[in-house]
């Protein structure tokens, strides 16, 4: 739980305008100070408190997963994974979800010798979805479903059959599936009402956006510590009210991410290059990823830093995605 909730915790908002500092509109009452307590006003406990996580285990395929449209942040990078990730910062009320992803071949790994270019026969992938209650810690967690790649059988001999994956020799696959969700709370992602982005010219776009990851790349650049808080609060308070904590928690957790991480004296910036466009949560989400086949890199975003952190260097990904709202011209961040 520690370890996911701060690589949330990496995955920042952003805006406000302070004098002298980047300028960014969004929650200008919100500073470093107060955030933990602002965000802490709309947590809300219920009598029970369902968290849905996605299981999965992989092998010989890398893996990019989605919720509602929403890419996990978490690296699906290995070449042998078996795990799950909470997905209740996702989900946003009652009802449909939507599971997808896009499957490539792992190409180069420190498990095998062998570099996949392609699907091969026993290309797996294995995707279940479960949930446990925090109010009901001695129940069993509650299975719905279980998603395996589509395969066909094949006689390898007289009488003796083996299952191969339908997409063996090929370099992408992608697939989704539906489930139902309940939940005790109901919360509107900034981005619920914004425009379709995928309806404006790429090229314009693209320009448009790199202007504005340039802003955002400043403000954690320059260490604006209000700044952040500002652009992050959305996101936290999000992940908080979707996972039910409680107060002293959330300030815990918060004061870890600014003084090990944003004040940290190591923390540095890379450089925004290899990147291309993508459209995300039905085309109303928008980012500049990172153009790599590098797996311990593809899948994030061209917003990353640096740090010595947890007794060693690692990499920090400011995993941002950004909108213009109906009826506005300029980007927010989400």
């Amino acid at each position: 739980m520690k370890n996911f909730l701060l690589a949330l915790l990496v995955a920042a908002n952003l805006s406000a305008c302070t004098s002298g500092q980047t300028q960014v509109d969004q929650n200008p009452d919100i500073s470093a100070d107060n955030l933990a307590d602002e965000i802490s006003k709309h947590i809300k406990h219920y009598q029970s408190e369902k968290i849905y996580m996605l299981g999965y285990s992989n092998d010989k395929c890398y893996v990019d997963l989605y919720v509602n449209g929403i890419k996990l942040s978490k690296a699906f990078n290995k070449a042998l994974g078996n795990s799950a990730i909470e997905i209740n910062p996702f989900l946003f009320q009652s009802g449909k979800c939507k599971v997808s992803f896009k499957m490539y071949p792992l190409g180069k790994s420190k498990e095998y010798d062998e570099v996949f270019k392609t699907f091969v026969d026993d290309t797996s992938l294995e995707l279940n979805l479960l949930s446990y209650d925090l109010k009901d810690k001695n129940a069993a967690d509650k299975e719905y479903i279980t998603y395996t790649l589509p395969k066909k059988k094949e006689e390898v001999a007289k009488g003796y059959f083996r299952e191969k994956f339908n997409g063996v020799g090929k370099t992408f696959f992608e697939d989704s599936f539906e489930f139902d969700i309940d939940l005790p709370y109901r919360s509107k992602p900034p981005f619920e009402g914004a425009m379709d982005l995928r309806k404006l010219n790429k090229s314009d776009l693209e320009s448009k956006l790199l202007k504005k990851y340039q802003e955002v790349w400043n403000v954690y650049r320059n260490k604006e510590y209000d700044n952040i808080a500002r652009l992050e609060y959305n996101s936290l308070k999000g992940l908080y009210v979707s996972t039910y904590e409680n107060e002293e928690n959330v300030s815990k957790n918060i004061n870890t991410l600014f003084k090990q991480i944003y004040k940290n004296s190591s923390f540095e910036m890379q450089p925004l290059k290899k990147y291309k466009l993508e459209y995300f949560a039905g085309g109303k989400l928008a980012a500049l990823m990172l153009d790599t086949n590098d797996n311990q890199l593809r899948g994030n975003t061209a917003l990353w830093a640096k740090v010595n952190y947890d007794e060693g260097a690692r990499a920090i990904f400011l995993n941002r995605y950004f909108y213009i709202p109906a009826g506005e011209t300029e980007f927010k961040v989400y």
